[in-house]
């Protein structure tokens, strides 16, 4: 089997923004990546990842984030 293609820089870019923005939309609401992991049902060490940038978060993932900081999907992803 074939190895993926892996993302080119501007999709690197544009996740470690992604992670980013989860961060400061976190940290604005005073939660520590443990409130949002309990409350997403999220392992500490994947939410840290993409936070990082350093994994691509499936779309219910995102929205099991968003509910839990208790903010719309779209503020994670300006």
């Amino acid at each position: 089997m074939p190895r993926p293609t892996p993302p080119d820089e501007r999709v690197l870019t544009r996740r470690r923004q992604v992670g980013e923005q989860i961060r400061r939309v976190r940290e604005h609401h005073n939660l520590t990546q443990q409130d949002v992991c309990g409350r997403s049902g999220i392992d500490v060490a994947s939410y840290s990842r993409i936070e990082q940038g350093h994994s691509s978060p499936k779309l219910d993932t995102l929205i099991r984030i968003a509910d839990a900081i208790g903010v719309p999907l779209a503020d994670l992803v300006r």
